[in-house]
């Protein structure tokens, strides 16, 4: 077990799922559990306005992208405002943009989040938050703790970094080299920043990694139906999982796993996967995980199309559908579930990390150009693949199976994404000596 003294506040915003996955697996670390910025009790009216305004804009567009050529349009206009720049030439861009701007407007015009850090500061201890505009307000409110921003993705915009980045005094938690770069570019001390890897849930992982090991020998059995990779890198797998832990049998059957990201979007595709497979999951040949979240209009979609589809009866038995009322319950559920899981089919997202438990990431279209730069990691490290057309997933899938890939690609997210995120931070905000806990150069591109 990893500590659970209370150490630190852990702030996240409910926006989509990646914020408060993130901090997720820090709750057992924070005081008073993890802290929404934009729903705590006695939030002042006009932040929740604010809050809301933001959050709404977002999932709206999210879903509109989809409206054919206007939607796409309108959605590309909205991600320019939180675009990330391509990284080469290297370039000075500690210059402010918009977005930034208008955080420190809404600071000073309408003392938003100033009720929030008054609050923690009356018993002040660390905070660790997973949203870039409440490190800022933390620092303009004066908050006397240290204040660490957790970044959720391969690549982080401009939006990250505060106003006057070189006076900051905001430590970040990177998840890859390259965001640590991209904040130097932004103008951040190079000591004010940590290179900790993504902060993944315990319970998937092992202190010693023990867990994702033991899962991965069974998942690697899925994976390699015709012994085309592990044949040839017998060895190498023993090296890494342990002899106990070569894949000899599985103890689930091939199960995919599809996930819907936090506005809901994409919910048709899952229907695609599954009408797709209807054959092979009524020959018990695959199972298949659809994941609503906490979106119980998704949930409902996700039935009503099965039962359409003449696959009443396979729900609950090779189809399960995964939904929670609260995030808390979602991410609970999801985490169990993904032990069993073979493959991960989900846009390029917060999850593109949790290809270190060494699971194979199918990647569905990106939503924002933080999940392009995802896509573009995943590819680089070998551990996703972008999708086929979800229509013929019965012939593209079991090809790619038979051949290995799979299976390689699933040590490839083992061996090359970081899995000690959760411990460097813990170590970091404990003040521990940090040792032994580097996270890979491979995590760059």
């Amino acid at each position: 077990m990893y500590s659970t003294k209370k150490i630190a506040y852990v702030v996240a915003v409910d926006m989509g799922y990646g914020h408060q996955r993130a901090a997720y697996p820090l709750r057992h670390i924070a005081k008073g559990g993890i802290i929404n910025a934009n729903d705590y009790p006695g939030i002042p009216r006009s932040d929740r306005k604010i809050w809301q305004s933001s959050r709404e804009a977002y999932e709206f567009l999210s879903k509109f992208k989809k409206v054919p050529f206007i939607g796409n349009l309108a959605f590309q206009l909205f991600d320019k405002f939180q675009s990330i720049p391509e990284f080469y030439p290297r370039v000075d861009t500690s210059k402010p943009n918009l977005q930034v701007k208008s955080f420190y407007s809404l600071f000073r015009r309408k003392n938003w989040g100033g009720h929030l850090i008054k609050k923690l500061a009356k018993d002040p201890l660390p905070i660790i938050t997973t949203f870039f505009a409440t490190a800022f307000m933390a620092e303009y409110y004066d908050y006397p703790g240290e204040i660490y921003c957790l970044a959720t993705d391969t690549d982080v915009s401009r939006a990250w970094a505060p106003l006057e980045p070189r006076k900051s005094r905001i430590k970040y938690f990177a998840p890859s080299h390259r965001v640590e770069e991209r904040l130097e570019l932004y103008g951040i001390p190079k000591e004010n920043i940590f290179v900790t890897g993504f902060p993944l849930p315990e319970e998937n992982m092992g202190k010693e990694r023990e867990i994702a090991k033991a899962d991965l020998g069974h998942r690697l059995f899925n994976l390699d139906p015709k012994n085309a990779y592990l044949k040839d890198y017998r060895e190498t797998i023993s090296a890494h999982l342990g002899k106990k832990n070569f894949p000899q049998h599985a103890h689930h059957p091939l199960t995919l796993t599809f996930a819907v990201g936090g506005a809901g979007a994409q919910r048709d595709l899952g229907i695609r996967i599954a009408k797709s497979l209807k054959t092979e999951i009524e020959q018990n040949k695959i199972r298949l995980f659809l994941v609503a979240g906490i979106h119980n209009d998704v949930s409902a979609y996700f039935r009503k199309h099965l039962i359409d589809l003449g696959l009443k009866n396979e729900i609950g038995k090779n189809i399960r559908i995964i939904f929670n009322h609260t995030k808390d319950g979602y991410f609970q559920k999801f985490n169990k579930i993904l032990r069993g899981t073979d493959i991960l089919w989900t846009k390029p997202s917060e999850l593109s990390f949790y290809c270190a438990f060494g699971i194979p990431i199918i990647m569905s279209d990106p939503i924002g150009s933080q999940e392009m730069f995802n896509r573009k990691w995943l590819r680089t490290i070998g551990a996703g693949v972008v999708q086929e057309n979800p229509d013929y997933t019965n012939q593209w899938l079991f090809d790619w199976l038979e051949s290995g890939w799979f299976a390689e690609a699933a040590m490839d997210g083992f061996l090359q994404a970081s899995c000690c995120g959760l411990q460097n931070i813990i170590d970091i905000v404990g003040k521990t000596e940090h040792h032994g806990k580097e996270v890979k150069r491979a995590l760059n591109y």
